[in-house]
């Protein structure tokens, strides 16, 4: 692992949609390193979360929709970052069908809103843009898919992805944004799970929420399996990305994946059972078939990372579902302070 810590350190760092899941642990662990951290999100229903789960003292935050803009723009410039991460997005597949042009819009216009503002905003000297693994046209191959791979998606949200990252790429190739001063590269990310995932239709919070609510747990897909990883080990990712692009920008302006090595893959039904089985819990586990489309089978293939990043996986799978079910259990438990605990676990992860 990449030593972060002292490059970190008073660097000026905005993130976009921080107060979301992989948001808020971006901050938490920016924070750990020593940045001066800005954010930009909607304020929404992850607010109350997000004031929870980080020290939120110690960021300069500024609520907006991505889709605005010219106060994006001014909010960047206030800040005159040195760092940008783009995290802000309408990030579930289920939710897409209710809404799919607000979806694309999000994730579309939202992603080229900030490249806009990349391009005329001087002093950014890296700049990540996360879009997903569901950018790819997926086959269901077993291999895992490499950045070279066809883009595509069969629902708007998968769609959304893969079109932000075709405007990036035509942004990079096109030389609108200058890259001998400013690296630009998008980092596309399997399922990830941790502690402060409160989304619907998820598999850890749908999980966690049966515990709360004390009613049975409903498993949709419980044959499909995914690329789980904690949420730590793509922010790692994203966290070398941004060094690397911060020192050589033309070297690593590109797309790279971050996800677990290929032959780890657990079923959905796997899962629940570990996470469950974590916290001592006998649950009643019903089935019920999920009113939309999800793939089978979802597999990245992060050798790129591996090799060009010097980026790997800390935690397996079965560590990464016990550090989650960790979190969940002193969250509904033992009522601990969430935000130390949460650094507890960031401290133990880098330096593992």
């Amino acid at each position: 692992m990449e030593k972060l810590s002292t490059f970190y350190k008073n660097k000026k760092v905005f993130v976009t949609g921080h107060t979301g899941f992989k948001g808020s642990w971006l901050v938490s662990v920016l924070l750990y390193f020593g940045a001066k951290v800005s954010g930009y999100s909607i304020s929404d229903h992850n607010k109350k979360n997000y004031i929870n789960f980080c020290n939120s003292k110690k960021i300069r935050n500024f609520y907006g929709d991505i889709l605005d803009e010219k106060k994006l723009y001014a909010s960047i410039k206030k800040t005159r970052p040195d760092i940008l991460f783009h995290l802000a997005a309408q990030s579930l597949v289920s939710e897409s069908y209710l809404k799919p042009q607000l979806t694309i819009q999000t994730n579309v216009n939202g992603t080229l809103n900030v490249l806009e503002c990349l391009k005329k905003l001087k002093g950014i000297k890296s700049a990540v843009i996360i879009t997903s693994d569901k950018c790819y046209q997926n086959n269901e191959i077993f291999r895992g898919y490499k950045e070279t791979d066809r883009l595509g998606g069969d629902d708007p949200y998968s769609a959304s992805k893969a079109a932000a990252e075709i405007v990036f790429r035509s942004y990079l190739k096109s030389k609108l944004i200058n890259i001998e001063q400013i690296g630009v590269a998008t980092a596309r990310a399997g399922n990830v799970i941790g502690g402060g995932d409160w989304s619907k239709n998820r598999i850890i919070p749908d999980c966690a929420k049966s515990i709360l609510e004390k009613k049975e747990f409903i498993i949709r897909n419980p044959n499909s399996t995914r690329p789980w990883q904690h949420v730590l080990e793509p922010i790692s990712g994203y966290l070398v990305l941004a060094k690397k692009l911060f020192n050589q920008p033309i070297l690593y302006s590109d797309s790279y994946n971050f996800g677990p090595s290929t032959n780890q893959t657990l079923a959905v039904k796997k899962v629940v059972n570990l996470f469950f089985k974590e916290l001592g819990i006998k649950k009643k586990i019903l089935k019920n078939k999920g009113k939309f489309k999800e793939s089978k089978l979802l597999k990245l293939n992060s050798f790129k990372s591996n090799k060009i990043l010097k980026w790997k996986n800390v935690w397996n799978m079965k560590k990464s579902i016990k550090e989650t079910a960790k979190w969940y259990e002193q969250f509904i438990f033992n009522k601990r302070n969430i935000n130390l605990f949460t650094l507890t676990q960031i401290k133990r992860y880098f330096h593992d």
